[in-house]
């Protein structure tokens, strides 16, 4: 009698860590059964992936879904769509909501908010703050948390540990990674003045330069050496971070964004204004070609979209008042694939960046890999696809990417959430079923 699966997904190009291999894949009860060729086996639901690469799900480790307090942006529902709409298949938010993410009351709030409406699976960061040091042990172990982030600059009041001996009290407790915004806050009140008055946006990467950004992980690692913990940096930006972080692996790992790989100043703030405002900045050309070094040289580790999402009317204001922050995970894969048709990096990389190298730092189980009892997460694209990025195609709820009117090769096809498709040829399918992403640390 020939075995049955929920879902069986025939003649797709499997990227396993063995390498890609031509076969098909069964599911049943949200996990992998199976891999090799399944011929006649009866399925309640069949995915044709001919001509498409069948990735493990892609993991977003940082976005800002705004929710509670701030939905006039974004909320888990619209965020998550945009993630399945994207290849998503789970993602890692962060703590700087209203309020914010800092007590376990708060954390779990929002593990009640995702329930029944999150499209994908899903884990909270906890706000590492001068107030709640003691409690950090205890939070970071929490179902659902996606460990303690701290915001050396750029946030406002609780959130914000610019001091050494906050940042030290901070990683004095707990024992998993802490994901850290590394920009020296002393530093950006210092150089504020540079804007003068009526600045332009391309001035954002002049106040906020490289200087601020390397003072704050100088002055991290210190710290972390000082402590032997872990730590994560996000969204690196700059020659001379990858440079030092190089030279430190043994404790941090390095994330970069699609935006920091593909734009470059000047030109992006003259073309795309306040739109192209974020921090840590855009930086100009020569740290973009570094950030790609520090891809083939293995420093970074991970590439996360830093999700940020602000409305029109917010992102029109006159610089600096206007917000700082873009969207991204919905453009997250279709960006990297075009630099993969490029040849900046190969499909094996790129998959270890979003999927294989998440898993391994954040200890995540049972994602990130194409293996046997691994979670049912899939991202089935196809490489050879030539799409073109539009406004219209955004599913977040401020409607707008800085990538509009640009064409790449290589899309999303599908999105398969623990072995439910939830998009297919860009269509959102059933309802929202996502869970909360499970740690090995925690179980």
């Amino acid at each position: 009698m020939a075995e049955s699966f929920d879902l069986v997904v025939k003649n797709g190009t499997l990227v396993t860590p063995g390498g890609r291999v031509q076969a098909d894949l069964g599911v049943r009860a949200g996990r992998i059964v199976a891999l090799g060729d399944l011929g006649r086996a009866a399925a309640a639901e069949t995915v044709d992936a001919a001509g498409l690469h069948v990735l493990p799900g892609v993991i977003d480790s940082q976005v800002h879904f705004r929710e509670p307090g701030l939905e006039h942006k974004e909320d888990l529902a619209t965020g998550t769509r945009a993630a399945v709409a994207g290849g998503v298949t789970a993602i890692f938010e962060m703590p700087n909501t209203k309020p914010l993410t800092v007590t376990r009351a708060a954390l779990q709030d929002k593990l009640d908010r995702a329930a029944g409406r999150a499209w994908c699976d899903y884990a909270f960061y906890v706000g590492g703050t001068p107030g709640n040091p003691h409690d950090l042990a205890d939070l970071e172990e929490q179902p659902g948390c996606a460990g303690v982030k701290i915001f050396m600059g750029s946030s406002t009041g609780d959130l914000l540990v610019e001091e050494d001996a906050m940042i030290d009290a901070v990683l004095a407790h707990g024992r998993r990674r802490v994901a850290v915004h590394a920009e020296d806050e002393p530093l950006l009140r210092e150089r504020r003045a540079l804007l003068g008055d009526n600045p332009h946006p391309r001035l954002h990467p002049l106040w906020r330069n490289e200087d601020v950004c390397l003072r704050a992980t100088e002055r991290l690692l210190a710290l972390a050496i000082k402590r032997r913990r872990r730590v994560h940096v996000l969204h690196v930006t700059t020659a001379q971070e990858i440079d030092l972080l190089g030279r430190h692996k043994d404790l941090a790992t390095v994330e970069t964004t699609p935006n920091h790989l593909t734009m470059a100043a000047p030109e992006c703030y003259d073309r795309l204004g306040t739109y192209a405002q974020m921090n840590p900045s855009v930086k100009g050309p020569e740290h973009r070609e570094r950030l790609w070094r520090g891809i083939a040289e293995g420093i970074i580790d991970v590439i996360g979209s830093d999700h940020a999402p602000h409305t029109r009317e917010e992102k029109d204001k006159p610089y600096p008042n206007s917000p700082s922050g873009m969207t991204g995970v919905q453009t997250l894969v279709p960006v990297m694939l075009d630099h993969v048709a490029a040849g900046r990096l190969s499909l094996e990389r790129f998959v270890d960046l979003t999927s294989a190298g998440p898993a391994r730092i954040f200890n995540i189980a049972g994602k990130g890999r194409l293996a046997i009892g691994y979670d049912a997460d899939l991202t089935l694209v196809d490489l050879k696809a030539r799409r073109e990025i539009t406004d219209s195609w955004i599913e977040s709820r401020c409607g707008w990417t800085p990538f509009h009117g640009m064409t790449v090769t290589g899309w999303p096809m599908a999105t398969v959430v623990r072995g439910r498709i939830a998009m297919r040829d860009g269509a959102i399918l059933g309802q929202p079923s996502g869970e909360a992403v499970r740690f090995l640390e925690t179980l």
